[in-house]
């Protein structure tokens, strides 16, 4: 039974209740206001309970990729990348290749750790659209009551858009319970040492700080915030954001997503946040977070090649002109508009610069500008392939 097939049953038994009851009555005369009432119902419910909506699929070669390249970046990162979960290629809107490395499956949610961060930018994104807040607010206008004694110039300096760029001027990150989560506080008491604006630090406590912004403007956490603008439109079904301590999102992670809802997400911003002819982010927001805000070479990570092609609004820019949002242990989404690609990968490794080098070796060449003749073998191969993937059994203590 489809989603819409289960509504309209919910609908029709609503309304024959409500009519023994003596509500509506009977006679032909009701009978618009009767079909009225489903199609309202089932309009309603969709807008209550988020449907979930797959993106179209299509072969490699329909889309201009061949079959063999990405058994060979499969093949490749299952050699070499110590553990992938998930892998999923969206090329002009249709995924072309998907897989899972059992137990893990598609319908099972992945933590996304720092990933995290770029959907909890949107949220804020969202907001100035809004005109609930601006990104040159001061940061200490949302928490007087949490604000030291005395303020660093540095620290009355600090705007919103430095949060979103990790440009506040920490020096070292605030330090943090994973479990209870940062604290508003805490991140206002850390020392700012740097000019805002002048000195990026990856800095998790910041992201947290966005969340917390965006509660304090709407009266929302992020999450309850995000599920009618973004999460149920893309059929995004039941997201879960852990909380801090304090109540709010934890922002710079704990979110929990499927492979596709990744994909589902690279995609809008791919498509400059338009989604199903509605236009979900601004454009104009879109461009800014993707776009370079800040250099990033001088940070500790700046010695790896995709993490010193500068730093957006949550969104990391990669080279070949792409830009990801990622996390800890191999999460990715990455987003290449020159190739009209996004690429999803959940994954228990620390070799994410490994991850993004084999995306460069084996399939940015493999992107052709057309479609290629159909290779029923190499599709095959690849069917097999993906269907096959395991997770290695775990080492022996």
């Amino acid at each position: 039974m489809t989603a819409w097939d289960s509504d309209w049953r919910i609908a029709q038994n609503f309304f024959w209740v409500i009519r023994r009851l003596g509500i509506f009555p009977a006679h032909a005369k009701f009978m618009t206001f009767r079909l009225f009432f489903l199609f309202a119902f089932t309009v309603y419910v969709e807008s209550v309970f988020a449907v979930e909506k797959p993106l179209p699929r299509s072969t490699p070669e329909a889309q201009g990729v061949s079959s063999s390249a990405i058994c060979a970046f499969v093949e490749a990162a299952n050699t070499s990348i110590k553990t992938l979960h998930s892998f999923m290629m969206v090329r002009h809107g249709k995924v072309i290749a998907e897989g899972w490395w059992k137990p893990e499956s598609a319908e099972k949610p992945h933590v996304l750790w720092s990933l995290s961060k770029s959907f909890a930018a949107t949220a804020v994104g969202l907001a100035v659209a809004d005109g609930k807040l601006g990104l040159d607010d001061p940061v200490l206008k949302f928490f007087p009551e949490c604000a030291p004694p005395e303020p660093s110039e540095h620290l009355k300096a600090m705007r919103v858009r430095h949060l979103l760029s990790m440009s506040g001027g920490h020096e070292t990150e605030p330090k943090f319970s994973i479990e209870k989560g940062p604290s508003v506080r805490e991140f206002l008491a850390h020392p700012v040492t740097h000019a805002p604006g002048t000195w990026f630090r990856y800095n998790t406590p910041s992201t947290y700080m966005c969340s917390a912004i965006v509660s304090k403007v709407t009266g929302l956490t992020v999450l309850e915030f995000l599920k009618p603008r973004l999460f149920e439109p893309l059929g995004i079904e039941s997201p879960r954001w852990d909380v801090s301590a304090e109540g709010y999102s934890l922002g710079g992670y704990g979110l929990y997503a499927r492979t596709e809802d990744i994909a589902k997400f690279g995609q809008l911003y791919l498509q400059r946040g338009r989604w199903e002819g509605k236009q979900l982010i601004p454009e104009s927001w879109v461009d800014a977070a993707t776009s370079k805000q800040v250099e990033n070479d001088r940070a500790p990570s700046g010695k790896n090649p995709e993490w010193r092609q500068g730093y957006g609004f949550q969104f990391w820019r990669c080279r070949n002109n792409a830009y990801r949002g990622d996390g800890r242990d191999g999460q990715i989404c990455l987003v290449m508009p020159d190739q009209d690609v996004v690429i999803a990968i959940t994954a228990q490794t620390s070799q994410m610069q490994g991850e993004l080098d084999l995306v460069w070796e084996k399939l940015l060449p493999a992107l052709g500008s057309g479609s290629l003749p159909e290779n029923q073998t190499d599709q095959k191969r690849l069917t097999d392939l993906m269907t096959a993937l395991r997770l290695p059994p775990p080492a022996a203590k």
